[in-house]
Parts: C-alpha cells; structure tokens; sequence
C-alpha cells in the first residue's frame, strides 16, 4: 500500500465521483483547518475517466512529440472537465513531462462515461504535435473495454490499438480548405 501526502495526477476521479475538492482540502490541512468533511459522509457516485493528453505518438512506440501547438480548442459541457495550461501557439518543450492537459469525463453509468469520453475527445482539436488523444479513442471503443472486464494488462495485451487512422475527417479537410480560400480572396 503506498501513501502520497502530495496530490496525484489522478485525483480527478476522486473529486468527480466523490464531489469534493481535494486540492482546497489540502489547502485548508496546510493553513492548520481541520478537513470539511467526515469519512463517513463521503459517498460515490457515478463513474469517472480521465485521459492524460500527452504530445506522444502512440503508432511509434509512444515517442514524445514536441513542438509548437497550431491549434487547441477545449472540449466541454456537462461532465467534462480539462484540466491545462496549454494554447494555441504554446511550445511543447522537450525538458519535461509530455503532458498536454487532462481531459476528465463523468457520467452516471459506466456506459455514459465512455460516450462522453469518445465525444469530448473528438471535439477537443490539438494540432501541431501528436498526442495520445486517438489512441483512447480506439480504447473507448474497444468491446473488451467497453464490456468493463478487463484488467492492468489490457494494454499490454491489445497491441492492435495503435492501429487507428490518422487521415483528417472532411469536415476538417473542409473546413480548412474554405478558409484558405477565404484568406486567398480577402473575406
């Protein structure tokens, strides 16, 4: 059993199914106040995921990919949450974590959770450097995954994952092209 007294990267999950904010939690302990809440009093509820968005490139061996971001809209709505200091035109360097943001989800039911995942993550748009973003795509909609019978070793064990397509949809494809031809014309 190991014990953090430092905030972990996945307290997220524990803020989303518990509804209580670990960080002023923390904040308080630290200025001498005693915790809000009671054990006792601490339900959960519903179900949590969260992606670590990381500037890596899942189909070659999860190397970093550094470098400036051209594009980054954050999704959002009900039950999503992003955590990131991340923006447009932001720098990727190469000295530290490869961590872009973190994309939270929560649902009530196991299967909701893993529909907003897959949706929040293809709203979200991260250009200019490879991430990890697709690569929990085809997690999400893996039947194995999906079944919720599986364990550590899934991904070990499903090599095929990195196997998705990288080509743009057409509506972006779209998209980009009325734009340029906008820029061209002066609109």
């Amino acid at each position: 059993m190991e014990m953090n007294t430092r905030v972990q990267v996945e307290h997220t999950i524990t803020e989303e199914i518990t509804g209580i904010d670990i960080v002023r939690e923390q904040i308080r302990i630290a200025s001498g106040l005693p915790l809000s809440v009671k054990q006792e009093d601490i339900q959960h509820r519903g179900f949590a995921l969260q992606f670590r968005i990381n500037a890596e490139d899942p189909k070659n061996n999860f190397l970093p990919s550094f470098g400036k971001i051209t594009r980054y809209y954050a999704p959002g709505g009900p039950g999503v949450r992003t955590d990131t200091a991340i923006y447009t035109g932001y720098t990727i360097p190469p000295f530290y974590d490869s961590m872009c943001l973190k994309l939270v989800v929560w649902a009530l039911t196991w299967e909701e959770a893993m529909d907003r995942g897959l949706r929040a993550l293809d709203d979200m748009r991260l250009q200019g450097v490879k991430t990890t973003a697709a690569y929990y795509q085809e997690i999400l909609r893996n039947p194995e995954f999906r079944s919720g019978q599986f364990n550590t070793s899934f991904v070990e064990s499903h090599p095929e994952l990195t196997n998705y397509s990288i080509k743009r949809k057409p509506e972006e494809l779209a998209l980009a092209i009325a734009a340029a031809i906008a820029a061209h014309a002066g609109l």
